[in-house]
């Protein structure tokens, strides 16, 4: 048999029979990288480790701790777990498994419902059919092949799963000894390499997530390289059940739900309502400093301004249905796009006055299937944080970047430290169908998103087939101090849909000219983002944040005058503050402040009444002694007004 030449990631080259594998490359490097050497990556493309190699190729393997490794991992152990529940209820029927982040989940339709003993049942096979070391053999076959083979194992799920596939596709399957699944790949190639793993949950979904169909059991888990990472991941996990922005909200009371008003719908309580307008006081500042003008429009609209726009063909699905007013569909307002378009379009334009930016803090409503609905990160009633940037092509890469610069500041100011910038491509099969049919315009359009990105030294990575239907678009993912991700915010670039209204401004040489158009919306939506800060903080939130930011507790009710007094002096310095006139102790009236996660303590006694001082308590920090109550208001002043997270800092250190 002929040798083939491997080029390896530092330019090595192996020399090594043609027919070798992956694995047994890593097993010639050394026996660390064969143990923990997961997936390879022949020529720009993932393969398994089992897969032959019978011609001179660049070879790139990754183990479990890597992200292409990690991932996987996920696939696998999700295949792993339905081989286990096949095998102990044989007449279970399985339909998909695919990856979350950090962990993956497969639906089964089964009559009975998943327990946590169930749970722990799988688990122990799964560990089982782990240590047996299975090969995971990658066969591919037609789709009518593919048809007969699942419909005679009656697997009902994956037939309908296949015959929605193109019949000229070549379809895969993956064994591992009696239990094949259906799948693209790759996989570890035996499951001896997948050990540190755990099922987390069990919830019902339906089938497609479609309300018609059938409720199926889903089961969560994840899968880790090392026992240290799970073990980090899990209490992750815990901490996140603390932080959980539900049960906090409603512990401090910032929002709640109600069915008669609908799914989906919050109300904002006055301590939650306290933070809206922090936030938006904050963005507003920001904008301000940035050249933003402030607009407004109405929550209801004629449909054809979404004809116009597109909107109603790409995102029907995602509005209410249309009202009759006046023999006309009217709609309430899914975005504030089109009309910051009709704003734009209010007045004739100069290349004088460009760029203008119109921004808007105005609600928009979205239909969310209720299975989606999540707490304040899916909603049907959303503020949004919205602004349209209007700008000539000259100026667009300067807008652009001041936009995600824009995006930094804000993360500075939340003590945002991890986050990616995803470059949201279009591809080109979605021309004419998912995306707007200009295939110019939007190579060049990406081309000076990346630019702009690569000029602000901006992190970011490509991510092709996500992009708006008008343009490319930059997704922003965040992560909390507990490392959970979240999609932020979108910042957005549209070249087709200002052409469509007919957008104008004049150039120097008095010729019309459409402008670009930038969708930006830093903050998100105020439920997405004060729900990421809850969990983010773990309801321990700065002192400007905060809704309540001082407690005034008077020891006794002797000093309920000078409390009284305290407590108005606090107000008329614009400090938020709650006077606990209860009779209790004073360590019940501690307790109940911190419980209430406020800040600041002021304890005041006779001493205090006849020093004319305030004793201060800080959470965190403890006792800090006597204080004039003048220069105590010089200090929360401006830790306030400066915005600084100091306070949330020892608190995320007094939680490790």
């Amino acid at each position: 048999m002929p040798d083939i030449n491997i080029t390896l990631p530092d330019s090595s080259v192996k020399t090594m029979p043609a027919g070798s594998t992956p694995q047994q490359v890593a097993d010639q490097i050394g026996p660390g990288l064969a143990r923990a050497v997961v997936v390879a990556r022949v020529n720009s493309k993932l393969v398994d480790l089992n897969t032959p190699l019978n011609y001179d190729c660049s070879l790139e393997l990754f183990k479990g701790d890597s992200t292409v490794g990690h991932d996987t991992l996920l696939h696998s152990t999700a295949h792993l777990m339905a081989q286990a529940v096949k095998e102990l209820y044989p007449d279970v029927k399985i339909t998909i498994g695919p990856t979350i982040e950090n962990g993956f989940y497969y639906d089964f339709d089964l009559e009975q419902t998943f327990s946590d003993d169930d749970l722990a049942r799988i688990e122990l096979k799964m560990k089982d059919l782990a240590k047996a070391d299975q090969e995971i053999n990658r066969e591919e076959i037609s789709t009518q092949e593919a048809i007969e083979l699942f419909r005679d194992l009656g697997e009902t799920y994956k037939v309908e799963i296949i015959e929605d596939i193109d019949p000229k596709e070549t379809i895969t399957t993956y064994t591992q000894t009696n239990f094949t699944d259906l799948c693209r790949g790759p996989h570890v190639s035996r499951t001896g390499k997948i050990k540190y793993f755990k099922l987390l949950s069990t919830s019902g979904a339906y089938w497609r997530g479609d309300e018609s169909n059938k409720m199926l059991q889903r089961i969560y888990g994840t899968v880790f390289a090392s026992k240290e990472a799970l073990k980090t991941h899990i209490h992750n996990l815990e901490e996140a059940k603390k932080r959980d922005h539900r049960k906090l909200g409603k512990e401090l009371e910032l929002f709640t739900f109600d069915d008669e008003i609908g799914p989906g719908l919050p109300l904002w309580l006055p301590h939650g309502t306290v933070i809206i307008d922090e936030l938006e006081q904050l963005a507003k500042e920001t904008e301000r400093r940035a050249g933003y003008q402030q607009v407004r429009t109405p929550h209801l609209t004629k449909g054809k301004l979404y004809e116009k726009s597109g909107h109603l063909d790409h995102y029907r699905d995602s509005m209410y249905p249309a009202m009759d007013v006046d023999g006309l569909d009217y709609y309430v307002k899914p975005m504030n796009c089109p009309h910051h378009h009709k704003i734009f379009a209010s007045s004739p334009r100069s290349y004088r006055d460009m760029p203008i930016r119109l921004s808007e803090y105005g609600t928009c409503y979205r239909y969310e299937k209720s299975g989606q609905l999540f707490g304040l990160m899916r909603v049907r009633s959303l503020q949004m944080n919205d602004a349209h940037i209007y700008c000539t092509r000259e100026q667009f890469k300067d807008e652009f970047l001041d936009v995600c610069q824009m995006y930094i500041y804000y993360f500075k100011i939340f003590g945002i430290d991890k986050y990616t910038m995803r470059l949201s491509l279009h591809d080109k099969e979605g021309l004419g169908k998912k995306y707007i049919n200009e295939p110019e315009l939007w190579l060049k359009t990406e081309q000076w998103v990346r630019e702009a990105l690569q000029e602000g030294n901006i992190d970011f990575v490509e991510v092709p087939g996500e992009a708006a239907f008008y343009g490319p678009k930059i997704d922003v993912q965040v992560w909390s101090a507990i490392g959970k991700e979240f999609t932020l915010a979108t910042n957005q670039v549209d070249f087709a849909v200002p052409e469509k209204f007919n957008l104008q401004y004049k150039k120097e040489d008095g010729q019309n000219k459409t402008p670009l158009c930038i969708h930006r919306a830093p903050l998100g939506t105020h439920e997405r983002f004060i729900g990421f800060l809850i969990e983010h903080f773990g309801g321990n939130f700065p002192l400007w944040l905060t809704p309540i930011q001082v407690a005034v507790l008077p020891v006794s009710d002797k000093v309920l005058d000078y409390a009284g007094k305290i407590s108005h002096t606090l107000q008329d310095a614009n400090i938020r503050v709650k006077l606990n006139t209860r009779a209790d102790k004073i360590g019940a009236k501690i307790r109940q402040a911190e419980l209430e996660k406020i800040n600041v303590m002021l304890i005041i006694g006779e001493k205090e009444e006849v020093n004319a001082t305030v004793s201060v308590r800080r959470r965190f920090e403890g006792d800090l002694g006597q204080m004039a109550l003048s220069e105590l208001i010089a200090d929360l002043t401006t830790e306030i007004n400066t915005r600084r997270i100091a306070h949330s800092e020892k608190a995320e250190a007094a939680t490790e």
